[in-house]
């Protein structure tokens, strides 16, 4: 499963594993929302509920995980640090599902401002 992800300009792809969560957000798809910015994380909240799935749930995330924040609840798209990161690691405000990964350079989202309006639907 290939999620696409446009705000303004930019479009980003991203592989979903075979999770229940990456499942439950394919099956809630289109999703629109607004972005906002914590550090390196661009997040945005959405309606599907589920709570953390042992097999991928994550203290630490990696720069170009795609994951779901149960507090928020909120889908996230790491690429770089945030602002409780320490020693160089990639630190969610707590607990998440990694449900996948953004294909090429995660950094292009560094362009992504709060409030800037934002799409994830299923790739052709």
């Amino acid at each position: 499963m290939r999620i696409k992800i446009t705000t303004g300009k930019l479009v980003v792809f991203a592989m979903l594993n075979k999770s229940r969560t990456a499942k439950l957000i394919w099956d809630n798809l289109p999703i629109t929302a607004q972005a906002e910015r914590w550090g390196d994380e661009v997040y945005f909240y959405i309606k599907p509920k589920t709570g953390i799935e042992k097999e991928y749930a994550r203290d630490i995330v990696e720069e170009g995980d795609v994951v779901y924040w149960p507090t928020g609840p909120c889908m996230c798209l790491f690429f770089g640090l945030t602002p409780i990161s320490r020693d160089g690691k990639i630190k969610p405000a707590s607990t998440v599902n990694v449900f996948g990964k953004l294909e090429g350079d995660p950094h292009l989202l560094n362009c992504v401002k709060d409030g800037n309006p934002l799409k994830v639907e299923k790739a052709e």
